[in-house]
């Protein structure tokens, strides 16, 4: 990655926000009268110049970038505030924001709360990996019950048996773990309390998984960049995040054990492997059926276990079309042109048959009960 784009993911992630006429260079000027609708080939006179998001810092990093390109080809200014999944639904929800992201699926309490019904459109693939600050940065064998005994309180030591065991000729300190978690609605939360609670009956029980959950133990951050900073500022620590977080604090990740039985490392293709087969739910529809988007614990060989799919939030009626027309052009842009960015990000490209079914459900948004997209080739 380029000290370019490592600056402008340090920005964001600092923020949480992101004006994207401050990137890109100048925006192209001409517009032909096939510049509104997809594939998009430059600026459209009749879409907003301006709109706004809110949700997941999970695809931030990716997002920036995406905005940071669409502006220069567009003109079109995007906002995204990194906030937390659990802030997007709520700006969604309640209007303060066109459009929404979240790693995780609304529960029909809150899809219930959104008026006029709402469809999740897959963007990106990503790995939540478990990363941690020990000296040497030695890459640690985990299982999802020894994680889940951590996030428990009942494993307090590095130097614990059940680490030991599968870390042989590895030399742990005895030193205590700091458990680190997010403080703030996460998307990134919610995943990895649904892995933790396929893999250990007692945390399924006792914590549960959702975008905010009760702790058992250790301190809390806000947002994905904040959980990477905690770990780093305090040895012995462990944490939680998505990998570009990881990587780009220079921090240790673990290997874990798959639903096949196998020790995997998180990788573009160990993520991909993580949807093999997967068949989504109606988008539009999911109440009852949000365990159908989940792909944590793939028993596919290969396949990193804390994998997922993140979204947008996008109404199923848009009040003002010509924001409508701005954020179905972008959204359409980043399925397509946008996936050339997931490799060199840290992210995985969406497979051909989520890419169509994304596709599907930008084709069916309205305004005004009308069709907005024409959708050329």
């Amino acid at each position: 990655m380029s000290m370019k784009n490592r600056s402008v993911l340090a920005i964001v992630v600092a923020v949480g926000t992101l004006l994207a006429a401050c990137g890109g260079g100048s925006p192209v000027a001409s517009s032909s009268s096939n510049d509104c609708g997809v594939p998009v080939t430059g600026k459209c006179p009749t879409e907003a110049q301006a709109i706004t998001g809110a949700g997941a810092t999970f695809p931030a990093p990716i997002y920036t970038k995406w905005i940071d390109q669409y502006y220069g080809k567009t003109g079109v200014q995007i906002n995204y505030q990194a906030i937390g999944s659990g802030g997007g639904i709520k700006a969604f929800t309640e209007k303060t924001a066109d459009f929404g992201a979240s790693d995780v699926p609304l529960t029909d309490a809150q899809l219930d709360a959104v008026t006029g019904g709402l469809y999740m459109v897959p963007t990106v693939m990503g790995a939540v990996v478990p990363t941690y600050n020990l000296t040497g940065d030695p890459k640690l064998k985990l299982t999802g019950d020894t994680l889940a005994k951590i996030y428990l309180g009942t494993i307090t030591k590095w130097n614990d048996p059940a680490i030991t065991a599968e870390n042989s000729g590895v030399t742990l300190p005895g030193d205590a773990i700091t458990v680190v978690h997010r403080s703030d609605g996460s998307g990134t939360t919610g995943v990895f309390t649904d892995y933790l609670s396929k893999v250990n009956a007692d945390w399924k029980s006792k914590v549960g998984s959702a975008t905010s959950v009760n702790w058992p133990t250790g301190v809390g951050a806000s947002g994905n960049a904040g959980v990477a900073g905690a770990v780093k500022q305090q040895p012995g620590a462990i944490g939680y995040v998505e990998l570009i977080y990881a990587i780009q604090n220079k921090l240790g990740y673990g290997i874990v054990k798959n639903g096949a039985g196998e020790y995997i490392e998180a990788s573009l293709d160990s993520t991909t492997k993580a949807s093999d087969g997967v068949a989504l739910p109606d988008l539009g529809n999911l109440k009852g059926q949000q365990a159908g988007i989940s792909i944590t614990n793939s028993k596919t060989k290969g396949s990193w276990p804390i994998s997922t799919f993140t979204f947008l939030l996008l109404p199923k009626d848009f009040a003002d079309k010509g924001k409508g027309l701005a954020v179905l052009r972008y959204a359409w842009w980043g399925l397509h042109e946008g996936q050339a960015f997931t490799k060199d990000l840290g992210y995985a490209p969406l497979p051909s048959s989520v890419q169509k079914a994304a596709e599907d459900v930008l084709k069916k948004i309205t305004s005004g009960g009308t069709k907005i997209l024409t959708v050329s080739g």
